[in-house]
């Protein structure tokens, strides 16, 4: 990026590197520490593309960023449920310590429905590129987010790990390879 005369990485690298360690330290003053981590994997399309493309066109990077954001969000919430009683015994601050459980639910899920509303932006911002191998990859992930929150339940968080663990993998694996698809094919 230096020798192509876009120095702009190196100016942001030190602000993100910063706020990316400071995520660390969140869950001791503030319940929004999902968020945090979020926002810090926003960053990564970002600098990607800003160290690519320079400072243009960030709409595109910018959804999938949010998109990154809302989805690591709500799985943090999620799987943050499991350890409750743990975080509010040492004072440590999460979504489900400070509303509880069932809310933190709630908030996953509406962190899951805005990541789809970002990859569907995504589809219109990112057109001609993105077609119908895309919005049908995305009925799968909407499916599989459906999937994640039936199996995490108030009263039963036995399954947060496969939630988290293996959907999650699915999700993110699955997304790539779409993407990848569509845009190899073209159709």
């Amino acid at each position: 990026f230096l020798p192509a005369g876009n120095s702009w990485p190196l100016y942001l690298s030190v602000p993100v590197l910063l706020f990316v360690c400071a995520y660390s330290f969140a869950k001791r003053f503030t319940f929004l520490c999902h968020v945090w981590l979020g926002a810090s994997l926003l960053l990564a399309p970002l600098a990607a593309w800003i160290a690519i493309c320079g400072m243009e066109r960030l709409l595109t990077p910018l959804l999938l960023g949010l998109a990154v954001l809302f989805w690591v969000t709500g799985f943090d919430i999620l799987y943050a449920c499991q350890d409750v009683e743990f975080d509010r015994a040492t004072q440590l601050a999460s979504v489900p310590a400070r509303f509880g459980v069932p809310a933190a639910l709630r908030t996953a899920l509406i962190c899951h429905i805005l990541m789809l509303g970002c990859l569907v932006a995504l589809y219109w911002a990112a057109s001609p590129h993105l077609r119908i191998i895309y919005l049908s990859g995305l009925t799968l992930v909407a499916g599989l987010l459906a999937y994640e929150h039936w199996l995490v339940r108030p009263d039963d968080l036995s399954r947060v790990n496969r939630a988290f663990f293996q959907v999650n993998g699915v999700i993110s694996v699955g997304l790539l390879l779409i993407v990848v698809l569509q845009l190899a094919l073209g159709i």
